[in-house]
């Protein structure tokens, strides 16, 4: 896993729809994990949380795809070491959204018993709250990069 950049995006230019939350739906982790719908708040809320911060940061990491589920564990581990950086340095409400749904353990204890082992590191993955991603970069899927989104100020 490699951080390929980070940009400062000023909240007001994320869109948020539904239109996400409705493609979740076809995925084959819909309501298996804790970050994923519809166990996060709605788009409606997401879109008047971000009302509430003035930038977020959008990071793209460089992904080695054979190595796809430790390699995810990897960004969602740097995302929340900088959410917590960001905290320390006085921005007390940081907040990292993850790149799909959550894959922090080796074995998701919410899939099977519906308890999480670790819900204090849980975050929302960003489709599951309505962030239309490609209203911040053009995706192109030949591309091996995960997306990840810190709340900032």
């Amino acid at each position: 896993m490699e951080v390929l950049e980070i940009r400062e995006v000023q909240a007001k230019d994320v869109v948020i729809s539904p239109r996400p939350v409705w493609k979740c739906r076809t995925c084959i982790m819909y309501g298996k994990r804790p970050n994923c719908p519809p166990y996060v708040p709605s788009w409606k809320e997401a879109r008047e949380l971000l009302k509430h911060y003035r930038k977020i940061l959008l990071i793209k990491f460089k992904i080695d795809v054979e190595n796809f589920e430790e390699e995810k564990r990897k960004v969602l581990r740097w995302l929340l070491n900088k959410e917590k950086e960001l905290f320390k340095k006085g921005n007390y409400y940081s907040l990292a959204l993850f790149p799909g749904s959550c894959n922090l353990c080796d074995t998701c204890t919410f899939e099977t018993e519906g308890k999480c082992k670790m819900p204090e590191m849980v975050r929302p993955s960003i489709n599951a709250i309505g962030i239309e991603l490609s209203s911040l970069v053009e995706i192109n899927f030949n591309e091996p990069v995960l997306y990840g989104i810190i709340l900032v100020d």
